[in-house]
């Protein structure tokens, strides 16, 4: 499957099980998961040919591990805008979580932290590098600190995702670190 291939169809199944599932007839089950024969024949009556052996390939391939299959079943591991309950527990932070974001998003953060937008959580991750290349796709990257033992502490809840990205509800703009001169 040449890479041209492997990122359609794989925005394909970001955009249907995170956020309209109910536009190609899916309804998510308990813990956003589908069945995959479900999903195949979906696509395939709403035009888009899908093979098993491509939706693997994406699974296995994705450099962010963007969903998870068990058994039959398939989900995406974070990111959706339509309500699911992904059942992840509560989880004990590092020190320090990192946010990539670009500078014209610096003054709302200042004032209201970091909310989850379009989701239900804000997206941290364990290492800087991973967060610059998150705020590099909207533009030159800033990687804000996240005092994740402080939120810990002060009774924020905190979960990991299957492929490494930590949730939360919210950041306060008193538990972040900005670079440069504030």
């Amino acid at each position: 499957m040449d890479e041209k291939r492997t990122v359609k169809v794989s925005k394909y199944l970001s955009k249907h099980l995170r956020h309209q599932p109910e536009r190609i007839g899916l309804t998510l089950g308990e813990g956003g998961w589908v069945e995959i024969d479900a999903l195949i024949s979906a696509a395939d009556a709403h035009g888009f040919r899908l093979t098993r052996d491509e939706l693997d390939h994406v699974v296995a391939n994705n450099d962010k591990r963007r969903f998870a299959v068990e058994g039959t079943r398939i989900r995406a591991s974070q990111g959706h805008s339509v309500e699911v309950d992904l059942g992840l527990p509560p989880a004990t932070p590092p020190a320090y979580l990192y946010h990539g974001t670009v500078a014209r998003s610096l003054d709302p953060i200042r004032a209201e932290g970091l909310r989850p937008m379009n989701r239900h959580d804000v997206h941290l991750s364990a290492d800087r590098e991973t967060a610059t290349r998150v705020g590099a796709r909207r533009g030159r990257p800033v990687v804000l600190a996240v005092d994740a033992a402080a939120m810990h502490r002060d009774g924020h809840v905190f979960q990991v995702s299957a492929n490494g990205v930590w949730l939360t509800k919210a950041v306060p703009p008193r538990y972040l670190r900005f670079p440069g001169p504030h």
